[in-house]
């Protein structure tokens, strides 16, 4: 049987896309083994869905602290660590997600000639992907411009989506939000933690909003608001099983840009409109991912900076005016299939 470890760690964002690729690689035949710290994230999400090994990692930091000089030493043991796990499994291919639990499994494997397919997320490459790249065989990019970047040879694939986002129904969305079929359904989505910006102006504009869409809005955690009361509004603070058949029932989209969630949009070919986090609270990936879509038009954008409700409204009528045109847009796109994508790079890196 081919086997195969997958690794990745220190934020759900380098641990869920593995799920996307589970099913089908159970289905192709692959023994799938995961390798992980002993108490990250990565240890909590795999629970016990997986074999699960274990090592010693070292953080990377691009600032001055003591433990800089002590986690040399952590990488160092966790290299060990890998090379004996990968010696009793003898895997024929390794896939990484980043973190730095990743980068001593990757040396690992390049110490013992199996080949490592790495996988960038955002829209550059972060620093334990910097790092491993030497190490790895393939490189497989979410976004186009990211190539420009990179020395070497890389593959733009898109990124693995969960199939069971695009298996849900509209009528069972349209009957949890108790939502009728002939008014279009407006969905906004701040990440699960939320955006105030995003709660706070839909809120204040909720009458109005109303008079033309339903609105499912996903406001965080400990962001609901009981006081509101409108029939046409549909609040909760996350989604999770109950995700797709939103997703089903929405005619439009309004969200922030993680890549994760536009990955999502662009499966589904779902009509949205991008507000990316700005620049002063975080380091502008969202805004690259959001440019990036739009300039593959597949998203019309609104920078956070520049977001009023008469800007939000013209935006929303400009979006229905072009849905068609951005719906087929998406459609016809190579990283629609990011699953798939990925997956043939597995296939072809593999022993």
């Amino acid at each position: 049987m081919k086997k195969i470890v997958l690794t990745g760690g220190g934020t759900a964002g380098h641990v869920m896309p593995h799920f996307a690729l589970l099913p089908q690689l159970q289905a192709s035949g692959w023994e799938i083994h995961y390798i992980g710290t002993k108490d990250g994230i990565e240890r909590e999400l795999v629970g016990d869905k997986l074999p699960y090994y274990p090592i010693s990692a070292g953080k990377f930091r691009r600032y001055f602290d003591l433990k800089n000089f002590s986690d040399p030493f952590r990488v160092v043991k966790g290299i060990v660590d890998s090379l004996r796990i990968l010696r009793k499994i003898r895997p024929q291919v390794v896939f990484s997600k980043g973190g730095f639990v990743a980068v001593p499994v990757t040396i690992a494997a390049w110490m013992l000639r199996i080949p490592v397919v790495l996988h960038e997320s955002d829209f550059s490459l972060g620093l334990a992907n910097r790092i491993s790249k030497p190490f790895a065989k393939s490189l497989c990019l979410t976004f186009p411009e990211t190539k420009n970047s990179v020395s070497g040879e890389a593959i733009v694939t898109g990124t693995p989506i969960r199939r069971e986002i695009t298996e849900g129904s509209r009528q069972a969305g349209l009957s949890r939000c108790r939502f009728v079929e002939d008014i279009p359904t407006l969905m906004v989505m701040g990440g699960s933690l939320g955006s105030a910006v995003l709660n706070e102006i839909i809120r204040l504009n909720l009458t109005e909003l109303t008079e033309k869409y339903q609105i499912i809005h996903l406001c965080g955690r400990g962001n609901l608001d009981p006081a509101l009361k409108n029939t046409r509004y549909y609040q909760l603070e996350y989604a999770n099983e109950e995700l797709p058949d939103l997703f089903a029932a929405a005619d439009f989209v309004v969200s922030r840009a993680g890549a994760n969630a536009i990955f999502e949009l662009l499966a589904l070919a779902k009509p949205h409109l991008l507000i990316p986090l700005s620049r002063q609270a975080s380091r502008g990936d969202q805004i690259h991912n959001a440019n990036s879509f739009a300039k593959q038009g597949f998203s019309l954008v609104l920078q956070e900076e520049e977001l009023t409700f008469a800007a939000l409204l013209a935006k929303l009528d400009l979006l229905e005016e072009k849905k068609e045109e951005f719906t087929s847009t998406m459609r016809q796109s190579e990283l629609v299939d990011g699953t798939g994508n990925v997956l043939r790079v597995i296939e072809e890196t593999a022993l």
